[in-house]
């Protein structure tokens, strides 16, 4: 195995936790490597059924060293909440290690998240208010406060106080809201890190360790590469890149060091919020793959919009990220269909594309050229 990406290729929730649990098994080192508790990832087995939302699905393995990388942003009430639930239910959490390089969400943040969203009415993004996309906001501004930050009491007060200044302003002055507590942010996020400080490691040093002795290690991506602020429908992206590219950025891994790409697609393609999405279903098909597959966000419970498998933004997401292979998931729920649609192309005022445009305008405009197929009308689920 030596290193692998397992990365979402369309607009995430392709099942990239099922994908990784498998894997898990031949890893000895797991990385959640972008993101933060906006994903979610769904994982059935002999513990029963988890939403992970930022422990890496390799957690179910005895011998799996998880890591929490430096790409993703904690809500630690979320992160202890998680590690809680799955002791509970008989899950041993002692090789699961966070990186003091992790930017910590802030109450501010989830705060500012959602009266920005509301600010926005008719042109919001559909986030999913959990303050993951100030908080990147504040890591690229220089305002960000990090894991390592909370086993530095002192110097986390300092820095608190003088951030604190600026978000109460916001928060007071643009949204007319009341500010927020210096102290009793200060004294709750001592908590978290006096529970946190045993996971709490140079996770860079680890995984270079885990190299040298040559260790299979698996980084495991969240959203999908049609979210990336670069590549993706912006503005209706992520905050952080579910690209190849990304992690090695989010874990410490050198881009020389990642041997496979394995890009995870469904055989068709679901959408959670806003932006275009060409395929898109709206009619009585569109629904009955949303109750067949159940799908709602693992998340926030939002009902998924579907649609038939694009081929043009699936292209498109091999090339951005040098997919060495694909692993297509939940064939079954077409089981039943007697026709199936593959869009091949787009057409994009009277010519057609085959290429997946920069710009929503243009993408909103596009129509899908499709192959049509007959389907299978037989069950597949029992195949292995």
């Amino acid at each position: 195995m030596s290193v692998i990406a397992v990365i979402g290729a369309q607009w995430g929730d392709e099942g990239k936790g099922k994908i990784v649990d498998l894997l898990a098994e031949k890893a000895r080192v797991v990385v959640r490597f972008s993101g933060g508790d906006n994903a979610g990832h769904t994982v059935i087995n002999q513990y029963g059924e988890f939403g992970l939302h930022i422990i890496p699905s390799g957690i179910f393995y005895p011998g799996v060293t998880c890591i929490v990388g430096n790409g993703v942003v904690i809500n630690p009430e979320i992160l202890i909440g998680e590690i809680s639930q799955l002791e509970q239910r008989g899950v041993d959490t002692g090789r699961l290690f966070i990186s003091d390089r992790a930017h910590l969400i802030m109450p501010y943040h989830t705060l500012l998240d959602g009266l920005e969203e509301e600010s926005r009415g008719g042109n919001a993004i559909g986030t999913t208010r959990k303050g993951i996309g100030p908080a990147f906001a504040d890591k690229t501004a220089r305002l960000g406060i990090r894991v390592g930050d909370l086993l530095e009491k002192e110097a986390l007060l300092k820095r608190l106080r003088f951030i604190l200044e600026s978000k109460n302003a916001i928060l007071t002055r643009v949204y007319g809201v009341k500010p927020l507590s210096v102290d009793e942010i200060y004294s709750r996020y001592c908590r978290y890190g006096e529970l946190l400080a045993p996971r709490i490691r140079e996770t860079v040093v680890m995984l270079s360790e885990a190299l040298d002795r040559n260790e299979p290690i698996m980084l495991e991506g969240a959203q999908g590469a049609l979210l990336d602020p670069d590549f993706g429908t912006y503005p209706y992206t992520t905050s952080s890149s579910p690209l190849a590219g990304g992690s090695c950025l989010g874990s410490g891994i050198g881009p020389k060091q990642v041997k496979s790409i394995l890009g995870v697609v469904k055989a068709y393609c679901t959408r959670v919020g806003g932006g275009p999405m060409p395929t898109e279903l709206t009619d009585e098909t569109g629904d009955s793959i949303r109750e067949l597959a159940h799908e709602y966000g693992t998340t926030t419970g939002r009902p998924r919009r579907c649609g038939w498998f694009d081929a043009v933004a699936t292209r498109f997401s091999a090339r951005v990220n040098s997919l060495t292979g694909i692993a297509i998931t939940r064939l079954d729920v077409l089981d039943t269909l007697p026709r199936l649609k593959i869009c091949t192309g787009y057409k994009l005022e009277g010519e057609v594309i085959n290429y997946f445009p920069a710009s929503i305008t243009a993408l909103s405009k596009c129509q899908p050229v499709y192959e049509e197929l007959p389907g299978w009308q037989s069950a597949t689920s029992h195949i292995r």
